[in-house]
C-alpha cells in the first residue's frame, strides 16, 4: 500500500488482433489491433480479457493478450 492507504496501481494492458497463423504471434494487420484498455490491476484486466476472448471464440485466428505494463515501467519491481 502507499502512504495514503491506496492500493498500488499495477497497470495491465489488454489488446488483441488476428494472427497470421496459429503457430506465430505475428498479427495480420497492426493497424487493426483492438486496444481494449489499460487496467489498474490484473483482476480487472482478466475480466476484460475474458469478455473479449469470449466474443471472438468463433475466430481461431483472433487472440487477446494481457501485458503487465507495470513490469515494463519498473523492471526491478518484485510486484506480480
Amino acid at each position: 500500500m502507499t502512504e495514503t492507504g491506496e492500493k498500488k496501481q499495477l497497470l495491465h494492458l489488454v489488446f488483441g488482433g488476428e494472427l497470421k497463423n496459429l503457430e506465430s504471434l505475428q498479427f495480420q494487420d497492426l493497424s487493426a489491433l483492438d486496444i481494449v484498455g489499460i487496467y489498474p490491476d490484473y483482476a480487472s484486466a482478466l475480466v476484460a480479457w475474458r469478455a473479449k476472448a469470449q466474443q471472438t471464440v468463433d475466430n481461431a485466428q483472433m487472440r487477446y493478450f494481457i501485458v503487465h505494463m507495470h513490469r515494463l515501467l519498473d523492471p526491478d519491481s518484485k510486484s506480480v
